[in-house]
């Protein structure tokens, strides 16, 4: 936020900035979803809804699901919520008690440790590797469980890195959860973007819907991050707790994007694989820039749209001591903006988003490669 504030800053001073910071898709909203929420407003679907969301856009969320994942959520088993960020918090509220210990893999989203701490829960990180892809393994959550565990957060594909969690070590961290009587939660915000594998839910296992926490985001998908909908699947005992909760923070997601949501659940699906080829193409490119600056290294994202460069090669150098400097710095110096490593748990990265155009991809790569080797 403050390499944010900043880059609002120079902007209204004039300055040539390249963002490389923003976590959400350059495409436009698709038209018919937009024309969903024009007819929404045409009939007057301008007053409350239930808490937990309408009973369409309920069961357009279980059918989207189902037929993409084949599995078999009935709308008491869903909610929808203001963003998959908002799902994330309904779910800490209401499992998580103080002294609760929560494996989170890192790097990880920045929302994860906050909404845990502010539960009381006790965040327990798990270290991923670069070498290896900053893929999660069973294993490495097998080490990490005590018996205060009560969930386990998986993102796959990862915000910031595109790291994937191979579908057999997820099927073990399952079985390691449930045994264990331990919930696991699975944020599919980038579910439908992945580079080299089909998309896959947990949940679609047998027997998984008793310790699976979903979270299901329209934003990424669907290039519909302001309009604020997302949506829980999960035991319907935990969807009631949750929606109690929700009845008195939010009350409702808003009508209008409720009737948008149903649109993008059932309407074309075909704008999801353009943007995917895209940001394929855009993935390729920033890779290889990437690895062609002296020192730098960037394990490939195989899902989001994120790179998550190595830049230690200027850590330490020219009064540079963080990543935060190094952003800092970078955005001083030559108008890029990234967002540092620190924010999510690592100390040699910047999160760069390829969710913007080649020609700003090509201008901003030019200037980070001019600003490593100078400080380097």
């Amino acid at each position: 936020m403050k390499v944010a504030a900043e880059a609002t800053r120079l902007r209204s001073e004039g300055a040539d900035v390249v963002d490389f910071g923003a976590g959400e898709p350059d495409f436009p909203t698709p038209e018919n979803i937009k024309q969903a929420a024009v007819r929404a407003l045409e009939r007057n679907f301008t007053k409350y809804t239930p808490a937990g969301g309408t009973a369409e856009l309920k069961r357009a969320a279980c059918e989207r699901h189902a037929k993409d994942f084949g599995t078999d959520y009935q709308p008491a088993e869903c909610m929808i919520t203001v963003g998959g960020k908002h799902a994330i918090f309904n779910y800490m509220q209401a499992l998580v008690n103080p002294g609760d210990e929560v494996i989170i893999p890192v790097p990880y989203w920045v929302t994860f440790k906050d909404v845990v701490n502010y539960a009381g829960g006790q965040c327990v990180f798990v270290e991923t590797a670069e070498a290896r892809g900053f893929a999660l393994t069973a294993a490495m959550v097998e080490r990490a469980l005590t018996p205060r565990t009560r969930m386990v957060i998986v993102n796959s594909p990862s915000n910031p890195s595109g790291g994937l969690v191979e579908r057999r070590e997820f099927e073990e961290i399952l079985r390691l959860t449930s045994t264990r009587g331990i919930y696991l939660l699975t944020d599919e915000c980038y579910c439908k973007f992945l580079y080299d594998s089909e998309p896959f839910s947990i949940a679609s296992l047998p027997g998984a819907k008793q310790r699976v926490l979903v979270v299901g985001s329209l934003s990424k998908t669907y290039a519909m991050t302001g309009w604020r909908i997302g949506f829980a699947l999960a035991p319907k005992s935990i969807i009631g707790a949750m929606t109690k909760l929700q009845s008195h923070t939010t009350s409702n997601p808003t009508s209008i994007s409720q009737a948008a949501g149903v649109e993008a659940l059932r309407g074309p699906q075909d704008s999801v694989d353009r943007m995917l080829a895209e940001y394929r193409r855009r993935r390729d490119f920033v890779v290889a820039r990437l690895r062609a600056i002296p020192g730098v290294t960037c394990a490939e994202p195989r899902g989001a749209f994120y790179a998550y460069p190595n830049i230690s090669v200027a850590i330490g150098k020219d009064g540079i001591d963080d990543t935060l400097e190094f952003a800092e710095r970078l955005l001083a110096e030559q108008c890029v903006a990234v967002v540092p490593g620190e924010a999510f748990g690592t100390a040699e990265h910047i999160r760069i988003s390829y969710a913007t155009s080649m020609t700003e991809l090509e201008r901003g790569l030019d200037r980070l490669h001019q600003f490593v080797v100078k400080h380097s």
